[in-house]
């Protein structure tokens, strides 16, 4: 019995250290695996901080960046498409691709349309450049800008004389008498080609310019035309103050007229007869005072 006791003890206490063994194994694997395994409520802590630290965290906005269009490479079996030819630059002229429908192209009027569709001040009687009405019968004004010098031609006669100062030697400066011809004839009447659109002014410059005669002008753009000075160093107000050049055309079959416009304003026609004359008392001495106007 008593022996019996102690063999019963003897497997208490062996059972008991067997339990206790094993208890402390699985602590001892638990600690373990709790160093290397976060558990989930570690993991859902870990979570929110992650979650709190990037809505705390300012991120920057990046611009979206333009996309470039790659140019599609050909397919092993697919033809890749010729090169773009760039046309090198020639110096041969280039074509309109449509030219401009005639209904659609400002039209140029010729001179008698412009000289037709003048304007005249009710209240004066004058066109915008102080002309007097034009008499009947007679050529209206054409403006340079409108005149259109072609390649045909005529001829008129032009000539140039001074013989009023002959009359009237004693108001002319002494120094200038030997400028006036004794018959008061500086350019005899010569026939002289003309182009269609030339004005008056047109022959006498490049006739003056031929005979190696002096002529000056001024521009008067008040009047539209041209104003000459003077003419083989002859100036205006040498022979008093009335005194100038005028100029009268006599047109083919007609009478002589004197006209009130100015000389660059005049365009020829075949058969004009051309005068440049010196007055020494505006017009009057030489019949052209009705040029002047009142």
């Amino acid at each position: 019995m008593k022996h019996k006791n102690k063999i019963i003890a003897g497997v208490i206490v062996a059972a008991v250290l067997v339990g206790a063994w094993s208890v402390g194994g699985n602590y001892a694997n638990k600690g373990d695996a709790n160093a290397a395994q976060p558990t989930a409520t570690q993991d859902l802590t870990d979570a929110a901080t992650k979650t709190s630290t990037a809505a705390e965290t300012p991120t920057e906005s990046v611009e979206p960046t333009a996309q470039v269009a790659e140019m599609p490479t050909a397919e092993p079996n697919e033809t890749a498409p010729p090169p773009v030819e760039v046309a090198e630059p020639t110096d041969a002229p280039q074509e309109t691709a449509e030219p401009i429908a005639q209904s659609d192209a400002a039209p140029i009027p010729t001179p008698q349309e412009t000289a037709a569709q003048q304007e005249i001040n009710p209240e004066t009687g004058k066109d915008r450049y102080g002309t007097d009405p034009i008499p009947d019968g007679k050529p209206l004004p054409v403006e340079p800008q409108a005149a259109m010098v072609g390649d045909g031609s005529f001829t008129v006669t032009l000539s140039v004389r001074c013989d009023t100062i002959l009359d009237n030697i004693s108001l002319l400066d002494k120094n200038k008498h030997e400028l006036v011809p004794s018959d008061g004839i500086i350019f005899p009447a010569t026939v002289v080609t003309v182009y269609e659109g030339e004005s008056v002014f047109n022959v006498l410059q490049r006739e003056m310019k031929r005979a190696k005669i002096h002529m000056e002008f001024v521009n008067t753009p008040i009047y539209n035309s041209a104003y000459i000075e003077g003419i083989n160093n002859l100036y205006e107000f040498d022979v008093g103050e009335l005194s100038g050049w005028m100029y009268a055309i006599t047109p083919s079959g007609g009478e002589k007229w004197f006209p009130n416009y100015g000389s660059s304003r005049y365009q020829l026609k075949a058969g004009d007869v051309v005068e440049w004359i010196y007055t020494c008392d505006l017009g009057r001495d030489i019949g052209g005072e009705g040029a002047i106007g009142g």
